[in-house]
């Protein structure tokens, strides 16, 4: 298991890549299924023009959830292994926010893990929000809002 909070851009598909060849060593013929979530951030949020976004947290409180709930997804689908990158600080529209997977033996695990973690992470994780919209005023958006 992978629990990441970054400040800096990366590439969901290069850190798949290097999650994959790590499980195939440790868990080689195990796993039949990865379910692969990747959230991106939109110009557009409750029909108004975002021009970014800056995500604040407290490392250990944000780090000591985010490890909390993946470990409930281990535990109720019994998954082989499990990978979270979370963005954090000024992030820009089309940048990478969330990268979720998640390894099981069998698709129906995987595919509601993967489900779990993000509306679990979206709802329960402590990430405060603060957009800057296109006319440079700045709002604090409220969790619970749609995706």
């Amino acid at each position: 298991m992978k629990i990441e909070l970054r400040h800096q851009a990366f590439d969901p598909w290069l850190e798949l890549q290097h999650a994959e060849i790590a499980l195939r060593d440790s868990a080689s013929g195990q796993f039949g299924a990865a379910c692969i979530f990747v959230g991106t951030m939109r110009d557009l949020n409750e029909d108004v023009s975002v021009k970014n976004m800056f995500l604040e947290h407290y490392p250990e409180m944000t780090q000591q959830h985010l490890q909390n709930i993946a470990t409930e997804a281990i535990d109720k689908w019994q998954l082989l292994n499990l990978l979270v990158i979370h963005r954090v600080g000024h992030i820009e529209p089309n940048d990478n926010i969330i990268l979720l997977a998640a390894w099981s033996a069998h698709r129906d695990a995987a595919f509601k893990a993967c489900r779990y973690l993000i509306e679990e992470l979206k709802h329960r994780a402590p990430f405060w929000k603060k957009e800057t919209l296109s006319n440079n005023s700045e709002r604090w958006v409220t969790k619970n809002t749609p995706s």
